[in-house]
């Protein structure tokens, strides 16, 4: 069974992250979600609390483990890594609306292997830091340094948990095998409502390439962009996120 947290009432909303990180990384969201919905907010299989996933975790298997739950079809938000499963979980039927942010999946050329490189930079550094996080993270100028690469505004992340963050990203015994399994996949239709909505100042997997190509390959989405945001947008623009997750799932009566 994955770790979760659960909070609020109403239809369920499952909540997931990306890779490195943990369920906390939605914090700044839950709260808001939680006047309309009930959240369940989960740690993926090796990362947060959740123990690594036997086998191979591509895409299939991480989406297994999220169906395993046993939640009856809940609505369904994931960024990045999160984004890539929440639109695996639409594909199979399993959810009643997807939102997917920055997902990954619409790389071509070049930009998969900078993405790659630059994750692979990311834990590197967060293992390098991971014993003096706390004070890494502790001024508003250090943080901007250090995550300018996934925050549009690393400067609005609270010091203990930028912290956190890299302590879950240095710790993660998930990272290498997941960073590896789930390199290969295209995404597919969804057979539900489903929003894909792109951080403006996403640098990670470049906005302005990937957020159009995202649109010709999935032209029955509804597209959405994250003014002002980057590659994790809750921190960046909590109310934004938010909305963009409610109204996913208010379209067309779901």
């Amino acid at each position: 069974m994955l770790a979760h947290s659960r909070t609020g009432s109403g239809p369920p909303l499952v909540l997931l992250h990306g890779i490195g990180l943990d369920r906390h990384t939605w914090d700044p969201v839950v709260p808001i979600l939680a006047r309309e919905r009930e959240v369940i907010a989960v740690d993926l299989p090796g990362f947060g609390e959740s123990a690594v996933l036997g086998g191979t975790p591509d895409v299939a298997a991480l989406a297994a483990a999220v169906e395993a739950l046993g939640i009856e079809r809940p609505h369904v938000a994931g960024n990045s890594l999160g984004g890539r499963i929440a639109l695996e979980l639409g594909r199979r039927g399993s959810v009643r609306s997807v939102c997917a942010i920055s997902p990954i999946g619409f790389a071509a050329g070049r930009e998969g292997t900078y993405a790659r490189v630059t994750l692979r930079a990311i834990h590197a550094t967060a293992s390098a830091l991971d014993g003096r996080a706390e004070i890494a993270y502790g001024g508003p100028v250090r943080r901007t340094a250090l995550a300018g690469l996934v925050l549009a505004r690393p400067w609005r992340v609270p010091a203990p948990a930028a912290a956190h963050m890299n302590h879950t990203t240095a710790r993660a015994p998930g990272w290498n095998a997941t960073l590896h399994a789930v390199t290969e996949w295209t995404p597919a239709v969804p057979a539900c409502p489903t929003t894909i909505a792109w951080g403006e100042r996403d640098r990670l997997l470049i906005a302005s390439r990937q957020a159009p190509r995202a649109r010709r390959r999935l032209p029955q989405a509804r597209h959405v962009t994250l003014r002002g945001c980057g590659h994790v947008p809750m921190w960046d623009d909590p109310d934004q996120v938010a909305r963009a997750i409610l109204d996913a799932s208010r379209k067309n009566g779901a």
